[in-house]
């Protein structure tokens, strides 16, 4: 899988929709320590806002960071009123599920599968509460070696399943980065590195990995937009 472009081929096709429409699209994105740096430079938020600046449709959309650093799903529960339902948003950005998983092996915390599955389905129903549409994306890695090799592979494919089925369930859209990641790294880490190819760790971004995640969730975003918006 080779990354050719950024956001820039699916950006175009927005100012088809959005020439007319004077009030600014508002897309928030709701996550955790990969979220907080997306907005910083070079990061996937920041991206997408410099791919808007370059087709002059900046004023079209409006992109909000919402994510805190070690945030679970059920932190992301606890803030939604302030930090996504407060801004009204006409979309929100889940990407959420590293921390569920990891933060089991690192602090003994972390989120079980059942109770992920609850607090997930209840953000979605709470956002379709008020039209807001909704993006999932699926937790891309703790780890980059290929063939299932990293300690909890099997673990974050299984909580990956958990959204993607949610996503059928719930008629979301879904940027499946799980799947991005672990093809990517299976054409291109040829050294079977456990970081430095599309992360600075393992886990966090690095430049690659930013491009990666701002092509594929800006496509999402821009079909999730194109639908009628949901209802209950």
């Amino acid at each position: 899988m080779k990354i050719t472009s950024l956001v820039l081929p699916f950006l175009a096709l927005a100012m088809l929709s959005f020439t007319s429409d004077k009030k600014k699209t508002r897309v928030v994105f709701f996550g955790d320590s990969i979220t907080e740096a997306g907005v910083q430079k070079g990061g996937y938020i920041d991206q997408m806002r410099d791919s808007l600046n370059a087709l002059n449709l900046s004023d079209k959309y409006e992109l909000i960071g919402a994510g805190i650093g070690g945030n679970k799903v059920y932190d992301l529960y606890l803030r939604m009123e302030s930090d996504v339902l407060a801004q009204k948003p006409q979309l929100v950005v889940i990407y959420v599920g590293v921390n569920d998983v990891w933060h089991k092996q690192t602090y003994g915390t972390g989120t079980d599968a059942d109770k992920f599955k609850k607090f997930y389905d209840a953000l979605i129903s709470r956002f379709y509460e008020r039209g807001i549409r909704v993006v999932m994306c699926t937790p891309a890695c703790i780890g980059e070696k290929k063939n299932g090799v990293n300690p909890l592979d099997k673990e974050l494919d299984t909580y990956s399943d958990i959204i993607r089925n949610l996503a059928r369930e719930k008629g979301c859209l879904v940027a499946d980065l799980r799947k991005a990641f672990t093809d990517y790294n299976a054409e291109n880490n040829e050294s079977d590195r456990y970081s430095s190819i599309l992360t600075t760790d393992g886990v966090h971004l690095n430049a690659k990995g930013n491009q990666l995640v701002a092509s594929l969730v800006w496509k999402q975003v821009e079909s999730a937009l194109a639908l009628p918006k949901p209802k209950i």
